[in-house]
């Protein structure tokens, strides 16, 4: 099974399709004028940035987070000698949804309602229609402690999820990002690999500095 593939045909027809909402109001500020929050963890000094570039509803990356990167996060991001920076791409709106109901709960809380997103990914995904979706999600933003006012509000705002969508698209394009996950360890494009080759690339940086 090969990794989700990009396809800006995707984006632009996200950027179309708008946020989670049926009726949705024209934008009153433009794309390029709006602030994208940089989601990331991890020491800033760290001598080593792994950028990952995800999916939501990709197997492979749920895969990632389920058994690698609690790895690489006790023994290299706690540590002081990586900094995490997550960037989702979104093949489809579901994954536009998870993301903007993740960035509700602010940074503080963002990797830790991604860590429910990829574990409950066989069950919030299911739902016949848009609105069994998105109440699935609202179900973990509950458990994140999120009111349904808040997130409601943040599912609504369709000028952000524009903005999110741009700015993926531009980050996917400037790294010639081809499919998920892939990851950017100190400016090398790298694809997926086991938990073994992220110590390797690593330990081989480390060394050198």
């Amino acid at each position: 099974m090969n990794p989700m593939s990009f396809s800006r045909r995707a984006a632009l027809a996200l950027i179309a399709g708008g946020a989670a909402s049926t009726a949705l109001p024209a934008l009153g500020q433009a794309i390029s004028d709006l602030p994208v929050e940089v989601m990331a963890y991890g020491d800033e000094n760290a001598p080593i940035t792994l950028i990952e570039y995800a999916s939501f509803t990709c197997p492979h990356c749920q895969a990632f987070h389920q058994n690698v990167y609690p790895r690489i996060k006790e023994n290299y991001i706690d540590t002081g000698k990586v900094r995490m920076v997550y960037r989702p791409v979104y093949f489809d709106r579901l994954g536009l949804w998870a993301d903007l109901l993740a960035r509700c709960g602010g940074q503080e809380r963002y990797f830790g309602i991604v860590k429910m997103i990829y574990d409950q990914q066989a069950v919030w995904t299911r739902g016949d229609t848009a609105v069994d979706v998105v109440n699935n999600l609202y179900a973990m933003g509950r458990l994140a402690g999120m009111n349904d006012a808040e997130m409601e509000a943040c599912m609504q705002d369709n000028a952000h999820a524009q903005a999110l969508v741009t700015a993926s698209t531009a980050d996917i394009e400037a790294d010639q990002i081809e499919g998920t996950p892939t990851f950017v360890i100190n400016g090398t494009v790298m694809k997926n690999m086991p938990y073994e080759s992220f110590v390797a690339e690593f330990d081989r940086i480390l060394a050198e500095n």
